[in-house]
Protein backbone atom coordinates (compact mmCIF):
# COMPACT_ATOMS: atom_id res chain seq x y z
CA UNK A 1 0.00 0.00 0.00
CA UNK A 2 1.18 3.52 -0.79
CA UNK A 3 0.16 4.72 2.69
CA UNK A 4 2.38 2.05 4.34
CA UNK A 5 5.30 3.10 2.15
CA UNK A 6 4.74 6.77 3.03
CA UNK A 7 4.59 5.96 6.74
CA UNK A 8 8.11 4.48 6.48
CA UNK A 9 9.74 7.31 4.54
CA UNK A 10 8.07 10.36 6.09
CA UNK A 11 10.00 12.26 8.75
CA UNK A 12 8.78 11.62 12.34
CA UNK A 13 7.40 15.16 12.56
CA UNK A 14 5.01 14.51 9.71
CA UNK A 15 3.65 11.41 11.39
CA UNK A 16 2.65 13.55 14.37
CA UNK A 17 -0.57 14.34 12.51
CA UNK A 18 -1.84 10.91 13.50
CA UNK A 19 -0.92 11.62 17.12
CA UNK A 20 -3.08 14.75 17.04
CA UNK A 21 -5.93 12.77 15.43
CA UNK A 22 -5.70 10.13 18.16
CA UNK A 23 -5.60 12.72 20.93
CA UNK A 24 -8.67 14.45 19.51
CA UNK A 25 -10.53 11.12 19.16
CA UNK A 26 -9.64 10.19 22.75
CA UNK A 27 -11.12 13.48 23.97
CA UNK A 28 -14.28 12.74 21.97
CA UNK A 29 -14.59 9.40 23.73
CA UNK A 30 -13.91 10.91 27.16
CA UNK A 31 -16.55 13.58 26.52
CA UNK A 32 -19.05 10.89 25.54
CA UNK A 33 -18.26 9.00 28.73
CA UNK A 34 -18.84 12.21 30.68
CA UNK A 35 -22.27 12.70 29.11
CA UNK A 36 -23.13 9.08 29.89
CA UNK A 37 -21.96 9.52 33.49
CA UNK A 38 -24.07 12.64 33.95
CA UNK A 39 -27.34 11.14 32.68
CA UNK A 40 -26.84 7.96 34.72
CA UNK A 41 -26.03 9.69 37.98
CA UNK A 42 -27.93 11.71 40.53
CA UNK A 43 -28.51 15.26 39.22
CA UNK A 44 -26.92 16.52 42.45
CA UNK A 45 -23.60 15.11 41.21
CA UNK A 46 -23.86 16.89 37.87
CA UNK A 47 -21.75 19.90 38.78
CA UNK A 48 -18.97 17.63 40.01
CA UNK A 49 -18.97 15.79 36.68
CA UNK A 50 -19.01 19.03 34.70
CA UNK A 51 -15.70 20.08 36.21
CA UNK A 52 -14.06 17.96 33.50
CA UNK A 53 -15.57 19.91 30.61
CA UNK A 54 -12.96 22.66 30.83
CA UNK A 55 -9.99 20.30 30.60
CA UNK A 56 -11.58 18.30 27.77
CA UNK A 57 -12.28 21.44 25.78
CA UNK A 58 -8.70 22.60 26.31
CA UNK A 59 -7.32 19.27 25.08
CA UNK A 60 -9.59 19.38 22.03
CA UNK A 61 -8.41 22.90 21.17
CA UNK A 62 -4.76 21.92 21.65
CA UNK A 63 -5.15 18.92 19.34
CA UNK A 64 -6.78 21.08 16.67
CA UNK A 65 -4.28 23.90 16.94
CA UNK A 66 -1.36 21.48 17.07
CA UNK A 67 -2.50 19.76 13.90
CA UNK A 68 -3.12 23.01 12.01
CA UNK A 69 0.16 24.57 13.18
CA UNK A 70 2.07 21.50 12.04
CA UNK A 71 0.19 21.60 8.75
CA UNK A 72 1.21 25.20 8.15
CA UNK A 73 4.87 24.42 8.84
CA UNK A 74 5.09 21.14 6.90
CA UNK A 75 6.21 20.79 3.32
CA UNK A 76 5.51 17.05 3.19
CA UNK A 77 2.32 15.59 4.67
CA UNK A 78 1.26 11.93 4.99
CA UNK A 79 -2.12 12.64 3.36
CA UNK A 80 -3.63 15.56 1.43
CA UNK A 81 -3.53 18.85 3.31
CA UNK A 82 -7.26 19.49 2.97
CA UNK A 83 -7.99 16.03 4.42
CA UNK A 84 -5.85 16.78 7.46
CA UNK A 85 -7.71 20.04 8.00
CA UNK A 86 -11.13 18.42 7.58
CA UNK A 87 -10.39 15.52 9.93
CA UNK A 88 -8.89 17.83 12.56
CA UNK A 89 -11.75 20.33 12.53
CA UNK A 90 -14.41 17.60 12.47
CA UNK A 91 -12.90 15.90 15.52
CA UNK A 92 -12.91 19.21 17.35
CA UNK A 93 -16.53 19.90 16.41
CA UNK A 94 -17.54 16.46 17.63
CA UNK A 95 -16.13 17.10 21.09
CA UNK A 96 -17.59 20.60 21.11
CA UNK A 97 -21.10 19.24 20.40
CA UNK A 98 -20.86 16.70 23.21
CA UNK A 99 -19.54 19.15 25.79
CA UNK A 100 -22.23 21.66 24.86
CA UNK A 101 -24.88 18.98 25.45
CA UNK A 102 -23.30 18.26 28.84
CA UNK A 103 -23.41 21.92 29.81
CA UNK A 104 -26.99 22.30 28.54
CA UNK A 105 -28.15 19.69 31.03
CA UNK A 106 -27.23 22.20 33.72
CA UNK A 107 -28.12 25.39 31.86
CA UNK A 108 -31.61 24.09 31.08
CA UNK A 109 -32.01 22.89 34.67
CA UNK A 110 -33.06 19.40 33.61
CA UNK A 111 -33.13 17.25 36.74
CA UNK A 112 -34.69 14.09 35.33
CA UNK A 113 -33.05 12.20 32.49
CA UNK A 114 -35.49 10.10 30.48
CA UNK A 115 -34.77 6.80 28.73
CA UNK A 116 -34.32 8.56 25.39
CA UNK A 117 -31.42 10.64 26.68
CA UNK A 118 -29.92 7.54 28.29
CA UNK A 119 -30.26 5.59 25.04
CA UNK A 120 -28.60 8.44 23.17
CA UNK A 121 -25.77 8.38 25.70
CA UNK A 122 -25.20 4.69 24.96
CA UNK A 123 -25.24 5.31 21.20
CA UNK A 124 -22.76 8.14 21.65
CA UNK A 125 -20.40 5.95 23.68
CA UNK A 126 -20.43 3.25 21.01
CA UNK A 127 -19.93 5.78 18.21
CA UNK A 128 -16.92 7.48 19.81
CA UNK A 129 -15.36 4.12 20.69
CA UNK A 130 -15.52 3.12 17.03
CA UNK A 131 -14.25 6.57 16.04
CA UNK A 132 -11.11 6.06 18.12
CA UNK A 133 -10.86 2.56 16.67
CA UNK A 134 -10.93 3.79 13.07
CA UNK A 135 -8.40 6.54 13.83
CA UNK A 136 -6.02 3.97 15.36
CA UNK A 137 -6.53 1.64 12.41
CA UNK A 138 -5.94 4.53 10.01
CA UNK A 139 -2.62 5.33 11.66
CA UNK A 140 -1.43 1.75 11.30
CA UNK A 141 -2.12 1.95 7.55
CA UNK A 142 -4.30 -1.13 7.87
CA UNK A 143 -6.12 -2.75 4.99
CA UNK A 144 -9.10 -1.22 3.29
CA UNK A 145 -11.18 -4.15 4.52
CA UNK A 146 -10.45 -3.38 8.18
CA UNK A 147 -11.28 0.30 7.78
CA UNK A 148 -14.45 -0.58 5.85
CA UNK A 149 -15.64 -2.91 8.62
CA UNK A 150 -15.27 -0.21 11.25
CA UNK A 151 -16.90 2.37 9.01
CA UNK A 152 -19.83 0.02 8.47
CA UNK A 153 -20.28 -0.35 12.23
CA UNK A 154 -20.24 3.43 12.65
CA UNK A 155 -22.95 3.73 9.99
CA UNK A 156 -25.07 1.13 11.79
CA UNK A 157 -24.71 3.05 15.05
CA UNK A 158 -25.63 6.29 13.28
CA UNK A 159 -28.74 4.65 11.80
CA UNK A 160 -29.78 3.46 15.25
CA UNK A 161 -29.26 7.00 16.52
CA UNK A 162 -31.51 8.32 13.75
CA UNK A 163 -34.22 5.88 14.78
CA UNK A 164 -34.00 6.99 18.40
CA UNK A 165 -34.16 10.66 17.40
CA UNK A 166 -37.20 10.10 15.17
CA UNK A 167 -39.03 8.28 17.96
CA UNK A 168 -37.97 10.91 20.50
CA UNK A 169 -39.15 13.78 18.31
CA UNK A 170 -42.53 12.16 17.78
CA UNK A 171 -42.95 11.63 21.52
CA UNK A 172 -41.70 15.11 22.33
CA UNK A 173 -44.32 16.77 20.15
CA UNK A 174 -47.15 14.53 21.37
CA UNK A 175 -48.66 17.34 23.42
CA UNK A 176 -47.63 15.93 26.79
CA UNK A 177 -45.08 18.63 27.50
CA UNK A 178 -45.02 22.41 27.74
CA UNK A 179 -43.26 24.40 25.02
CA UNK A 180 -40.17 25.34 27.05
CA UNK A 181 -39.49 21.73 28.02
CA UNK A 182 -39.88 20.68 24.38
CA UNK A 183 -37.33 23.25 23.24
CA UNK A 184 -34.84 22.23 25.93
CA UNK A 185 -34.99 18.50 25.23
CA UNK A 186 -35.04 18.95 21.48
CA UNK A 187 -31.81 20.94 21.69
CA UNK A 188 -30.14 18.23 23.77
CA UNK A 189 -31.40 15.44 21.48
CA UNK A 190 -30.10 17.27 18.40
CA UNK A 191 -26.77 18.07 20.05
CA UNK A 192 -26.01 14.41 20.68
CA UNK A 193 -27.31 13.39 17.27
CA UNK A 194 -24.97 15.98 15.69
CA UNK A 195 -22.02 14.43 17.53
CA UNK A 196 -22.97 10.93 16.33
CA UNK A 197 -23.34 12.27 12.78
CA UNK A 198 -19.94 13.89 13.08
CA UNK A 199 -18.38 10.51 13.89
CA UNK A 200 -19.89 9.17 10.67
CA UNK A 201 -18.58 12.15 8.70
CA UNK A 202 -15.05 11.55 10.01
CA UNK A 203 -15.38 7.87 9.15
CA UNK A 204 -16.34 8.84 5.58
CA UNK A 205 -13.32 11.15 5.35
CA UNK A 206 -10.98 8.40 6.46
CA UNK A 207 -12.54 5.94 4.04
CA UNK A 208 -12.00 8.45 1.24
CA UNK A 209 -8.35 8.93 2.19
CA UNK A 210 -7.69 5.20 2.40
CA UNK A 211 -9.32 4.66 -1.01
CA UNK A 212 -7.16 7.39 -2.53
CA UNK A 213 -3.97 5.76 -1.25
CA UNK A 214 -4.80 2.15 -2.03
Amino acid sequence: MISQFLAKILPPAENRFYTFFEEAAQVCELSAQLFYQIVHSDPKERDTCLIHTGSYKKRAVEALEGSLTLLNSSFITPIDREDIQLISTSLYKCTKSILKACSNLRSYNIDSYNDIVKNQAEILIRSTEELLNIINTFRKASSLEEVTQISRRIKEIENRGDEILASATEELFSGKYDAIYVLKLRDIYKGIENAVDRCSIISDLIMSVVLKHN
